[in-house]
């Protein structure tokens, strides 16, 4: 049991740490929880929970960068985070553990995927930005959204490119954004996980905590450590972890 705890609180505090560095802390907190006992739905229900405060105090960070896209009011995309967070979080509810054990292990790879050429996606998505239309703006936040609500790996590249394509240029106000978005979704899937039981509330209040403390000292050691190697590292261990649910789910 101590050990247990150990491990979980070591993977929170490092999740922290990467999410406030450069994003991935999802690699780390779901393998933990499963690793450790949780059922794969509570494991992502409440590696979730863990990692909601440093969306809130990120979303805080940047509040006075905060601007919405083109094509679509603040309001708009706060609505429709909430509408999204919710469907994927249901969605979420309703599936068996069997099921979500097989599908982890190819959302951990597409999210690893997303992390390792999020670069080029924004870039891509930047550069072709020009005159997207009211009706694919609300339509892309919804679908990102609701994947959000329902797995949580990879959802900030997801925001960054989806606003990159929107016509976005400001990196603050992207991450703003991206930040808000990331804490209203995951503060409506929350309460849902909440009211459908799947939380498990010890680990998730402790690694709370954790992640907490990582996100601050990570945000004190990322200026010392040149980019290129955590983005490596979140990418191998993205790629590991995908790898022992692939053996895993046989």
């Amino acid at each position: 049991m101590i050990l247990n705890y150990a491990l979980m609180l070591a993977a929170a505090f490092l999740a922290g740490a990467l999410n406030a560095v450069a994003g991935g802390g999802s690699f780390l907190t779901l393998p933990a929880l499963v690793f450790t006992g949780v059922p794969p739905v509570s494991a992502n229900a409440t590696g979730t929970v863990a990692l909601l405060p440093g969306y809130i105090t990120g979303a805080w960070g940047f509040r006075e960068d905060i601007e919405s896209p083109p094509g679509i009011s603040l309001r708009g995309v706060l609505v429709l985070s909430l509408i999204g967070g919710g469907l994927g979080a249901a969605l979420l509810l309703f599936t068996p553990d069997a099921t979500f054990r097989k599908i982890v292990p190819w959302l951990l790879l597409a999210a690893t995927a997303m992390f390792a050429f999020g670069p080029k996606l924004r870039e891509w998505a930047g550069a072709t930005g020009a005159g997207t239309s009211a009706w694919k703006a609300r339509c892309g936040i919804l679908a990102v959204a609701g994947y959000g609500g329902y797995f949580n790996g990879g959802l900030g590249i997801l925001l960054l490119a989806l606003f990159g394509l929107l016509g976005q240029k400001q990196l603050n106000a992207m991450n703003g954004m991206k930040n808000l978005v990331s804490a209203l979704l995951t503060a409506i899937a929350v309460a849902i996980y909440a009211i459908g039981g799947v939380v498990e509330w010890p680990q998730a209040l402790s690694m709370m905590v954790a992640a907490a403390l990582g996100g601050y000292s990570g945000a004190q050691v990322a200026r010392h450590i040149p980019a290129p190697w955590l983005r490596g590292g979140i990418v191998a261990t993205g790629l590991v972890m995908s790898a022992l649910f692939f053996y895993g789910s046989k």
